[in-house]
């Protein structure tokens, strides 16, 4: 699958090791390509422009912070953008670490203002070690789907599988406005964080005893 990663932060570099190694074909998008090297490889992937990667990929994935993705994406275009799935990764914070988006969530306004696009919602709740390696916990932990396109949830969840979720810990949440639970759990990430002194764990949905 060709896939285009909008950033070039920790958060895309995890991601596109984990999918390159599965046999994808990846690209790092990027407002300032020519700086980093167009032709360099950035952790050895590819560096392009924002259109460029949105041309490259089949999938989209909006790896910016959750308070610039809305800037990004109008830079690239709702034309370009077009019949594309977009896997939504963002949250944002303020400067006074608030939620940019607090009664609402960014891949709601981001499935809002490009109606066009088929916005799935996941890896919201973990950082990018746990995202590309769910091996690396103790016990894997439950990773959530939110969008209204049933094509594109089947397609993110197999990008999901190709980097180590199992289908069992891939919880379907239901449409995109869901996705205000996944972002806003961003404060009890960040206080389970402070109390165990890391950031490489991820939630668990512990289902009820059978009767």
């Amino acid at each position: 699958m060709r896939i285009g990663l909008i950033g070039t932060g920790n958060v895309a570099r995890a991601l596109a090791a984990g999918w390159q190694a599965a046999g994808h074909d990846v690209v790092l998008g990027s407002r300032s390509p020519k700086e980093r090297g167009e032709t360099q490889e950035l952790g050895g992937f590819t560096v392009v422009g924002l259109r460029e990667a949105a041309g490259h990929g089949d999938v989209l994935v909006n790896a910016t912070p959750g308070t610039a993705s809305m800037g990004v994406l109008h830079e690239i275009g709702a034309a370009a953008l077009a019949g594309k799935v977009l896997v939504d990764i963002g949250v944002g914070f303020t400067g006074g670490m608030e939620l940019s988006h607090p009664n609402y969530s960014l891949g709601e306004e981001i499935q809002a203002a490009f109606p066009d696009v088929a916005v799935v919602k996941t890896l919201a709740t973990v950082d990018s070690v746990v995202m590309k390696d769910p091996g690396s916990l103790e016990e894997e932990g439950t990773i959530f789907l939110s969008g209204d396109d049933a094509a594109a949830k089947q397609t993110t969840r197999q990008l999901l599988s190709d980097l180590g979720w199992a289908d069992a810990s891939q919880l379907d949440l239901g449409g995109i406005r869901t996705a205000r639970g996944q972002e806003h759990a961003a404060y009890l990430f960040m206080g389970v964080a402070e109390a165990i002194g890391a950031y490489g764990f991820s939630f668990k949905v512990v289902r009820p005893r059978a009767a």
